[in-house]
């Protein structure tokens, strides 16, 4: 049952992302407004990648079975485990890249 809710949940995001309608496309752009990691043409791959690792150490830190799995295989205790994931979430990904001179001109 569980699955199956899931699926029919992702089949109607899907349809409601992928459809032509005009009102339906602007339910797409509330939904890219709604929920940050969907993100844009314009997001830069540091920022998306930084999105996605977030979304995930996130879901990881918020649920018990998970937490408890990686508790044990790390073997530390729970609230040790979930706070490295919390501290992991600062910079998933490492500092952002440096921006070039000419990067740094356009944007001022």
């Amino acid at each position: 049952q569980k699955d199956a809710d899931h699926h029919s949940h992702h089949l109607a995001l899907t349809t409601i992302i992928m459809s032509t309608n005009p009102a339906t496309i602007t339910s797409s752009d509330q939904l890219k407004a709604r929920y940050l990691g969907t993100g844009h043409a314009d997001m830069p791959k540091y920022e998306f990648a930084t999105q996605m690792h977030r979304d995930t150490l996130a879901s990881h830190a918020s649920h018990f079975d998970q937490i408890s799995f990686q508790a044990v295989a790390q073997n530390e205790s729970i609230g040790r485990a979930r706070t490295q994931l919390l501290e992991r979430m600062v910079q998933p990904c490492g500092p952002p890249p440096t921006k070039s001179k000419e990067q740094q001109i356009l944007e001022s």
